[in-house]
């Protein structure tokens, strides 16, 4: 049983490809997990100790995914918004991705218990 996982959102609008997509859950999953551990370093201890639950949704909008990461502001959830350099399949600055958590479960799912799997 887990107590605390991260919830990564991903923007399917931009219709990045599979590879696109994995890289930036990773620079997600990768900074909120920093984030974590500077901020509320007992959520990212037991997070890491469990085996750091994850699971990826997709939100439709960058207008969805901004009303997400204001509710983990609000909760004072780490959290971690990913803002890709432009380099390969979509412009510089476009927003692809937010990560939540690590954090207690019951509280992420508040957020994002609703959000279709990726």
């Amino acid at each position: 049983m887990f107590e605390y996982k991260m919830a990564i959102l991903v923007r399917t609008d931009l219709k990045m490809s599979k590879g696109k997509i994995a890289v930036q859950v990773a620079h997600a999953a990768v900074s909120a997990s920093e984030e974590a551990r500077k901020k509320n370093p007992d959520w990212w201890r037991k997070w890491m100790d469990e085996g750091q639950k994850k699971v990826v949704v997709k939100v439709k909008s960058l207008d969805e995914l901004k009303r997400y990461e204001y509710q983990a502001v609000r909760n004072k959830i780490p959290h971690s918004l990913i803002i890709d350099r432009g380099l390969t399949e979509v412009p510089p600055g476009t927003v692809t991705a937010l990560a939540i958590g690590p954090a207690p479960e019951s509280l992420v799912d508040t957020i994002t218990g609703g959000l279709p799997l990726l």
